[in-house]
């Protein structure tokens, strides 16, 4: 009677580390689902950042730009992998807009310049 007990019980300890491999698995397949969604997310953030600091970057440069040249109309800039595409529109006041661009982000500033008695003042700075 004995051996019949210890040939049962010989398959029960290998169930419970099928058991517990499985849950291991489970679990660590879990963990590098959760980082590589938080990688990715975070590199889409990153090129969301770097547009909308290339669209203000455009617009410093063409504010700049105004000062020393009044008939400025825009260019396009590019930094690494972002570019900006700068507009100047209008007489007075001066529509300023800057698309900026990284990956499948873009991101669009817009300001204006008023020439009053040889002086630019910006306004209306505001992300659209």
């Amino acid at each position: 009677m004995k051996t019949k007990l210890r040939i049962k019980s010989k398959g029960q300890a290998l169930v419970t580390l099928l058991f517990f491999v499985l849950i291991s698995l489970t679990i660590t397949s879990a963990a590098i689902i959760i980082i590589v969604a938080n990688s990715l997310s975070a590199n889409r953030f990153q090129e969301g950042t770097k547009a909308y600091y290339m669209a203000e970057s455009g617009i410093e440069n063409a504010l700049l730009r105004l000062l020393r040249d009044p008939n400025y109309t825009g260019e396009t800039l590019t930094v690494g992998t972002a570019t900006s595409v700068v507009t100047v529109t209008g007489t007075n006041p001066k529509t300023v807009v800057s698309v900026g661009k990284d990956g499948n982000f873009t991101r669009t500033v817009q300001a204006q310049a008023t020439y009053t008695n040889g002086f630019y003042t910006f306004s209306n700075w505001k992300e659209l």
